[in-house]
């Protein structure tokens, strides 16, 4: 057959072109901001309007805060009441997406976010793991820290649990489709859910033992995603997974917004309740000292605490909401 220009360009760009099976991308050089939402960055303005995807402000805002994106759900509420309660602070930039991306791709390295560069100096930085302070205490950028609220993992399902889940031990089910959180970006799984898994034997039965994104960890029976707050309750409702690894937070907030998904409760200790602590502080280098610690401050309320449990997170100890010196980080596994 006589290979012609025409023809040498389609077999070319058939072989670079993504793979699509429904609505899924199977090309393993997908850009890898595709899961990225305006809503993980957004900018809360004296008076009530929210702009989103103004990553520009991230340098001018009169605080700016990077945290575990997990809490999208509380902010809403709790900026406005900090606005209300601080009137000065007119513009309050506030990013919630995994934690440690934004420690290793925006804290630790200039980061950008739909081709738009964003701060390396944030105000505040948290995260639910105290390790990724402790890498940036080790860095110099930050050295006190508090522990703000809490969390506790839960299996998501679809409403009225068709498939009879009655807790983690049902997760080596063989007739179960799972979505979980990635070990990879998100904290959730990587120091929580995969320790749960492990204490039930069950971690290379559900994952295979592979850590990935974006992908078939037990090809179709166990899915990691990227924004596993977003995509297992749409998989779960499109009845692409029975059951999926999230906070307690998480449910409670998508039931509030009529998704057709329940909670499965997981009892102590692998619930995790004991060490899912929010970890928060400020960055030395951030511009606006005063105002985070003014927030610091605020979230150590009762209001706070308050709007914090709200929202399905269990409130901190008078303890732990006293700042301490960060802990050193731990040496390698030799």
């Amino acid at each position: 057959m006589k290979v012609t220009r025409k023809l040498l360009v389609a077999l070319v760009t058939m072989a670079i072109a993504p793979i699509f099976i429904g609505n899924q991308v199977l090309a393993a050089d997908a850009p890898k901001d595709d899961d990225i939402s305006m809503h993980d960055f957004r900018t809360f303005n004296a008076g009530g309007q929210v702009d989103e995807g103004k990553i520009g402000d991230s340098y001018t805002a009169d605080l700016v805060m990077y945290l575990a994106g997990n809490q999208f759900m509380v902010m809403d509420e709790l900026i406005k009441d900090f606005q209300k309660k601080n009137p000065d602070i007119k513009k309050v930039y506030v990013e919630t997406i995994p934690p440690g991306q934004i420690l290793e791709g925006q804290l630790l390295k200039q980061g950008e976010i739909s081709g738009q560069k964003t701060s390396m100096d944030p105000d505040i930085y948290a995260s639910v793991s105290l390790g990724h302070l402790s890498k940036l205490k080790a860095a110099g950028k930050m050295e006190q820290y508090m522990t703000y609220t809490k969390n506790k993992l839960e299996l998501m399902v679809a409403a009225g649990n068709p498939k009879k889940i009655t807790g983690p031990k049902d997760l080596g089910r063989d007739d179960l489709v799972q979505s979980h959180p990635n070990p990879l970006t998100e904290g959730i799984f990587k120091f929580y859910g995969s320790e749960m898994l492990k204490d039930l034997n069950l971690w290379d039965k559900v994952t295979g033992g592979k850590e990935c994104k974006d992908c078939w960890a037990v090809d179709g029976k166990t899915y990691f995603t990227s924004r596993h707050h977003r995509e297992t309750p749409d998989r779960i409702e499109a009845g692409q997974a029975d059951v999926g690894i999230v906070w307690t937070s998480e449910v409670l907030h998508a039931k509030k917004e009529g998704r057709k998904v329940e909670g499965v409760a997981i009892p102590e200790p692998l619930n995790k309740a004991s060490k899912a602590g929010y970890a928060i502080g400020a960055y030395k280098s951030g511009k606006n000292q005063k105002n985070a610690q003014r927030y610091l401050d605020y979230l150590a309320t009762a209001d706070a605490q308050k709007i914090y449990a709200g929202y399905g997170f269990v409130e901190a100890t008078a303890d732990e909401l006293k700042m301490k010196a960060i802990p050193d980080p731990k040496p390698a596994a030799k």
